[in-house]
């Protein structure tokens, strides 16, 4: 007979802590507006790796969290929810943009000042 070997627990009973993304999604890449880019969201990481169903082909995981996406309104409020959970959270600081602004904008192409004739 075998001797079952000790497995190591961390302080929380033996449950593995949640682990988890917080960053602030990326503008759309087929719309110029900034809709969607002010908040910040909380995606947890995959506990466990997804499985073909070997009957359909699709594609499956029993990670209910994967699911889960919460979105706050400021990085602190993230961190604040992440720290009273007792989720490890990844912070991601997003790249800013320049903002890309024309006098006159799209507007302009219809101005009755124009110097030019605007066609097709």
């Amino acid at each position: 007979m075998q001797a079952i070997p000790d497995i190591e627990t961390d302080e929380t009973d033996g449950v593995t802590p949640l682990r988890a993304r917080i960053y602030q999604p990326a503008r759309n890449a087929m719309q110029s507006g900034q809709a969607k880019t002010k908040t910040w969201v909380l995606e947890y990481a995959p506990a466990s790796a997804r499985a073909v169903d070997p009957l359909m082909g699709w594609t499956g995981s029993d990670d209910m969290n994967s699911q889960v996406r919460l979105t706050f309104d400021s990085l602190e409020a993230a961190r604040k929810y992440a720290a009273s959970h007792g989720i490890d959270a990844e912070i991601t600081t997003p790249q800013k943009r320049k903002p890309n602004i024309r006098p006159g904008g799209y507007g302009d192409n219809f101005a009755t000042n124009r110097k030019t004739v605007w066609t097709h």
